[in-house]
């Protein structure tokens, strides 16, 4: 994994903007996402097979129940006001109002769910990171699907926000069933899902 790192408020040529410059110059392998988690920018490699399914199958899910005025994304960037991170999830559900224009990235409270998929090298950015990025964010939802959890593959649902924290809303182990509360209100069987 590569790294550059830059803080909020640094001098000149290490600021925001200047990682954010970075991050959207970035000449990645293909399939890779390019993200900012804590002021660094990193390139973990392209994922798996298996973690590509995943995210198709649970796209395939999702497009039964969203608005026709939402899209799932899975390259956009969701900027997390008030910190140095800039992550781009998996799968992110946002209305395409709110991802038109110009540029690659948007505010992260824009979006309504998160998904993200752990990968081996950095399932904890998605379990620690990530939870409390997407969090302080005010994202309603945030799906977490760990096939890497402790020989114990897990699906956990966090939502309600507050003050920068997730309550968990539910966890199961991957061949049990989880639902998505209103506005998706979808059954999800966990046992499509590849396990590595």
């Amino acid at each position: 994994m590569s790294a550059l790192a830059a803080e909020s408020g640094a001098s000149e040529g290490t600021g925001w903007e200047e990682i954010v410059r970075v991050w959207e110059e970035t000449d990645a392998p293909e399939g890779s996402k390019v993200e900012i988690i804590e002021g660094v920018v990193t390139v973990p490699p392209p994922p798996s097979k298996d973690h590509n399914t995943t995210a198709a199958l649970l796209q395939r899910r999702l497009y039964t129940v969203i608005p026709e005025t939402w899209e799932i994304y899975q390259t956009l960037g969701l900027e997390v006001p008030g910190a140095s991170d800039l992550f781009v999830p998996d799968l992110a559900v946002l209305p395409v109002e709110s991802a038109l224009g110009t540029g690659n990235r948007v505010p992260a409270d824009e979006a309504e769910l998160v998904v993200e998929i752990t990968s081996k090298r950095n399932a904890n950015h998605d379990r620690i990171k990530k939870v409390h990025g997407y969090a302080r964010a005010g994202i309603p939802l945030y799906l977490l699907l760990d096939p890497w959890h402790s020989g114990r593959p897990t699906v956990t649902l966090y939502g309600a926000p507050e003050d920068g924290t997730y309550r968990v809303l539910a966890s199961v182990e991957y061949g049990e069933k989880l639902t998505l509360p209103e506005p998706f209100n979808l059954e999800i069987d966990t046992s499509v899902f590849p396990v590595r």
